[in-house]
């Protein structure tokens, strides 16, 4: 793309970006784009926003084959996702990279526990969007997994367990996973093992690809300057080298945890690296909003929340402290957590579960909670100003198949939580007597090892 086409593109999105941003603000009925829905021919489900003020096209392909598809060969999901743009149906890594540049597109894959993602960016006009779709029509459905690129796949992934191996942090996110879920397959690593980095090999790539990249177990998410005949055509082409094939099967149902789990793992750091949780929350979960309207109260919102109040603004114990819900198709992980030096470690998590403990007895007071509703309602429409944000939620609410009218009514759940609410969901999903501890480092504060 020649340097003006690029300035052009730059400011015809910079308007439409404004427009769209203003439209959102005003706050008026409407304001959140409509979603429509299909089928394809194989059966992929395909959801799709129009904005025809942006003259691009963003397109997220998601498909359900994250690490909790790895079964017994740990970091196989990212591992096969990370091969998929090295070559493909006869194409080079760099023929590829460069067939997108000269598109002007942007591309990309990632796997996380629940699902692989294929992205691509595209300006709308028909001389660009088609032959970038038709080249990723070829990824996705005819990866070659070339021989170097599955070694310096290995490599990669080799070197990025090492230095996690040497991060407190990495550490007491792993040790935490593997104690909360067990033998689930969210306890899988998503860069796998350092003892079975071998089995990840060009063979292993081809089966896993070849049964969950697949057009039923696919979800298609379109948002831009294109119509529902267009962006049916459009999802055709894409997907229509993919064998129908079948669904992932169902995961199972994360078991509660019977008792705590207390586990202390030493690291020469001067900072203790404190988790504090357990599995909680699915994304269809009918106590979503009580719960993340709360946490919002008490870890979720910064300095101004009652973890940070407590233990960084009145102790002076830790710089940052917090608490998050992450929501999967399983029952995802309710987390709260701080970093503090190694002798102030014990009173810091006592602080945490005496925080956490008041919050479940009490709920946040109708203060707190009016503040939580307005700082994340009035954030909102911040979050879906842009193209790339509206695909993103648009393939969460297909992927884990939540109402249609879910980004419409976000505002109005946000607002009906009432405090009862949060303290009766609090008080039924968090058992303070059931949770997972980990402490990761402080050593070095201590003199030891």
């Amino acid at each position: 793309m020649r340097a003006t086409e690029r300035g052009l593109m730059t400011r015809r999105l910079r308007q439409a970006l404004l427009g769209l941003l203003a439209g959102l603000l005003s706050g008026a009925a409407g304001a959140i784009p409509a979603i429509d829905t299909w089928t394809t021919a194989n059966g992929a489900r395909v959801l799709l926003v129009s904005t025809p003020d942006l003259p691009i096209v963003d397109l997220r392909v998601a498909f359900d084959a994250g690490s909790a598809r790895d079964d017994a060969t740990p970091g196989l999901a990212r591992f096969t996702s990370g091969l998929l743009f090295d070559g493909a149906d006869g194409l080079d890594a760099q023929a590829i990279a460069s067939g997108f540049e000269r598109l002007g597109a942007q591309y990309g894959a990632q796997a996380e526990r629940d699902m692989a993602v294929v992205s691509l960016r595209s300006l709308a006009d028909a001389p660009q969007l088609g032959p970038a779709v038709d080249l990723l029509a070829r990824i996705l459905a005819k990866p070659d997994f070339p021989d170097d690129a599955v070694a310096r796949g290995r490599r990669t992934l080799e070197v990025a367990l090492a230095q996690q191996r040497e991060q407190p942090g990495e550490i007491a996110s792993r040790a935490f996973y593997q104690a909360a879920y067990r033998s689930h397959p969210y306890a899988n690593w998503p860069d796998g093992e350092p003892e079975t980095l071998a089995l990840l090999t060009r063979s292993a790539a081809q089966d896993f690809h070849r049964r969950y990249y697949v057009a039923r177990n696919a979800v298609l998410a379109i948002v831009g300057d294109l119509d529902r005949p267009a962006a049916q055509a459009l999802a055709e082409r894409l997907l229509f080298g993919l064998p129908a094939g079948a669904p992932a099967p169902a995961l199972t149902a994360v078991l509660p945890l019977a008792q705590a789990v207390n586990e202390r793992i030493h690291h020469p750091s001067a900072q203790a690296h404190i988790l504090l949780g357990a599995p909680v929350l699915t994304r269809d979960d009918p106590d979503y909003f009580p719960l993340v309207v709360g946490n919002h109260v008490l870890g979720g919102s910064g300095l101004v929340s009652r973890v940070s109040n407590v233990i960084r603004e009145q102790r002076g114990l830790a710089y940052s402290a917090y608490s998050y819900f992450i929501p999967m198709r399983a029952a995802g992980p309710f987390v709260m957590g701080l970093q503090t030096r190694g002798d102030q470690a014990g009173e810091a998590t006592a602080l945490l579960r005496q925080t956490l403990d008041e919050f479940i007895a009490d709920g946040p007071s109708e203060q707190e909670l009016a503040a939580a509703k307005r700082n994340l309602t009035g954030g909102f429409p911040l979050r879906l100003d842009s193209n790339k944000e509206i695909v993103e939620y648009l393939a969460m609410i297909g992927f884990y198949r939540l109402p249609l009218d879910w980004l419409d009514r976000y505002v109005e759940r946000v607002d009906a939580v009432t405090v009862p609410q949060v303290r009766d969901a609090f008080a039924r999903r968090i058992d303070p007597e059931r949770l997972v501890l980990i402490r990761v480092g402080g050593d070095a504060a201590a003199g030891s090892r």
